[in-house]
């Protein structure tokens, strides 16, 4: 088999709009090192997270909503600073091409990876790296991932689209799932329930045995029940109060204290996401009289994952892909990402 020596892929060349995006066919291909793949790029995946990257929203100087602007960043990537060019693309669906020494995969075996790839440390067990931050993603023909991030799909009766649509969205939402506890018989709450994340949530809590209710608009309502939700709120209405166990959030912004009022005394708030803010008003007294315990979820786990791959593998779970793209079109791609007209997952293909 031989291995071209360039591909095309999308380079991200500063923090800004999508005119940071740049479409480049002399890319030179990696070459795997010792425990590394070479994974040649199936589909990827379209997240808030790429684009939150791309315009520099991690950043503490960044304060608003995940809006289409250039800010003057510096540390504007999950790790800080950013090394550019980068390749992004957090979402990956491949096969493997060519596998260093000691890397354990053979050539053909399709492969997928977690967004958030484990590096614990001394003093820092919840550390991690970014596929597509920190190192490059998916947003090419090619990318190169260390063999112990890596897991083999081939067996899943997914497609390469439906198997892209799942390390970020799912990962995501059984990692919010996982920390707040979620059991059968729970009630739960999940706000942006029609996206990539919440409808995950809303499958796998309702997997879990829990009845689960959404927040969306009332267009998208029919599409969150369809995937497990016993109900849902219109997002722009009042929630209730003292009725949940569990509150799913990846929205944030000024519905947020009506969140919290809508966990029963001794709930779980578990937030991952703020695409309506990340700047919020809170009453400490509806916190701490009502023992409300609250999670921030990033790093995941090794096992979260290799439950996500187990159901992946047996059929036990089914992303809601809507549209897919060329990866020439990403710019398109984003901009009816923020759309939010489409629920669930959008998808690029190399």
């Amino acid at each position: 088999m031989t291995i071209p020596t360039t591909m095309a892929g999308v380079h991200l060349t500063r923090h800004g709009g999508p005119e940071a995006l740049e479409w480049r066919d002399d890319i030179p291909v990696p070459t795997p090192g010792p425990g590394q793949v070479l994974v040649r790029v199936a589909a990827a995946g379209v997240n808030n997270t790429d684009i939150n990257t791309r315009i520099g929203w991690y950043s503490s100087d960044v304060t608003g909503a995940t809006d289409e602007v250039d800010q003057d960043v510096d540390a504007g990537g999950w790790g800080g600073a950013l090394t550019f060019p980068r390749i992004q693309g957090g979402d990956l669906c491949g096969i493997v091409e060519l596998a260093g020494s000691e890397a354990g995969f053979k050539v053909g075996q399709r492969v997928t990876c977690p967004i958030n790839l484990p590096r614990p440390r001394p003093g820092h067990p919840a550390a991690f790296i970014a596929l597509g931050s920190e190192t490059d993603g998916a947003f090419a023909q090619y990318c190169l991932v260390e063999a112990d991030d890596l897991y083999d799909v081939t067996a899943s009766p997914l497609s390469d689209v439906e198997v892209a649509a799942i390390p970020c969205a799912f990962g995501t939402a059984e990692n919010l799932l996982t920390r707040a506890g979620v059991t059968s018989g729970q009630k739960v709450l999940i706000t942006g329930a029609s996206g990539g994340v919440g409808l995950a949530a809303v499958q796998l809590a309702a997997l879990r045995g829990a009845s689960v209710w959404g927040v969306t608009s009332p267009a998208k309502a029919d599409v969150v029940k369809s995937q497990g939700a016993s109900g849902t709120y219109d997002r722009n209405a009042p929630l209730p109060k003292d009725l949940f166990d569990v509150v799913i959030d990846v929205v944030g912004g000024p519905a947020w204290p009506g969140l919290i009022l809508a966990l029963k005394p001794g709930g779980h708030y578990a937030v991952s996401g703020a695409i309506a803010g990340p700047i919020v008003e809170a009453d400490l007294r509806d916190i701490y009289l009502r023992d409300i315990t609250i999670h921030g979820c990033t790093h995941q786990a090794f096992d979260v994952f290799g439950r996500l791959v187990e159901m992946m593998n047996t059929g036990r779970i089914k992303p809601l892909v809507s549209k897919t793209y060329p990866l020439r079109d990403i710019a398109k791609a984003q901009e009816d990402f923020q759309s939010k007209a489409l629920p669930g997952k959008l998808v690029l293909i190399p």
